[in-house]
């Protein structure tokens, strides 16, 4: 054997050990590292700095590390006051992707335009020029929810915003609180809220109000497998059980996102009603604790 045949001999060798070790080592990656997702904010958190100062705010948020936004305040064709065009020329500017808004069911206020119930065909052409993904029914008002009769009606509602969404290519959903926990009549509104159309109505669970309600999130995905597309990540003080930031209160995180796939989630914001320090402080901290989870 001359020298150039050990030479290609050897080279041979360490190639085809290369070679049996990669899948060893891409799978010893794999359970070592796993990258964090993009992590959202929905920006109701930080309604009173935005008020004040939109870009910069928004610069703040951007600056932290967020990736996406789910929006709020919607009125009659304007996101805090801006068109469609102009607010995603600002969001692009900044790399903040708007995947989900929030609006109201227009049930109680029905001079609110931009609703569900008027000029909805409207808000979801607007967020579908914005580029939002996701268009979400965020709160019934007290008097919107007094009845499990009220409920039933939303069924039909809801379906029919999911029709307008689909047909705009866009995807409607639901954002719980607690009170759908709350059995009227004997009923339990969520439930019915959950008997929607699968396909036109998808549920974004608020995992502190539901661990508020006393119901385990998890229950929740196995009841109703893959219709979690998106998630409010909030946390609960272990004290006196308010709004908290992420990672530094009681609920489970790591339990919850470990059933992530039965849920069907695909984005998650971080969101805190309520924060006891700056709210910019407040979601500093939470995006790190969530960066840390490897979520």
């Amino acid at each position: 054997m001359d020298y150039n045949e050990k030479i290609s001999r050897k080279s041979f060798l360490k190639a085809g050990a290369f070679a049996l070790a990669t899948p060893m080592l891409s799978k010893l990656n794999s359970w070592e590292v796993k990258a964090p997702s993009k992590i959202g904010l929905q920006l109701y958190t930080l309604r009173n700095e935005i008020s004040k100062d939109l870009l910069g705010t928004l610069k703040k948020v951007a600056a932290i590390g967020y990736k996406e936004v789910e929006l709020y305040g919607y009125s009659d064709g304007k996101f805090f006051g801006k068109t469609p065009k102009e607010f995603k020329s600002i969001l692009n500017g900044l790399g903040l992707d708007p995947v989900s808004g929030h609006y109201g069911a227009g049930v109680e206020n029905k001079t609110a335009k931009g609703t569900l119930s008027n000029g909805w065909q409207k808000a979801v052409d607007d967020a579908a020029e914005l580029g939002q993904k996701y268009v979400n029914c965020a709160y019934l008002t007290d008097s919107e929810r007094k009845t499990i009769d009220q409920y039933k009606k939303y069924v039909d509602l809801f379906n029919k915003s999911g029709e307008v969404a689909k047909k705009a290519g866009l995807q409607f959903g639901y954002h719980n609180h607690d009170f759908e926990f709350k059995k009227l009549s004997g009923q339990l509104p969520y439930d019915l809220i959950a008997s929607t159309d699968p396909k036109l109505v998808k549920l974004e669970l608020d995992l502190y109000w539901v661990v508020k309600a006393g119901i385990d999130p998890v229950a929740l995905f196995k009841k109703y497998p893959g219709r979690f597309p998106l998630w409010h990540v909030k946390d609960m003080d272990k004290k006196d059980g308010s709004f908290a930031e992420v990672g530094t209160g009681s609920i489970d995180f790591k339990k919850i996102f470990d059933n992530r796939k039965l849920a069907g989630m695909t984005h998650f914001f971080v969101e805190q009603d309520v924060a006891k320090i700056a709210p910019v402080q407040a979601i500093e901290i939470s995006f790190k604790n969530v960066t840390k989870m490897k979520v």
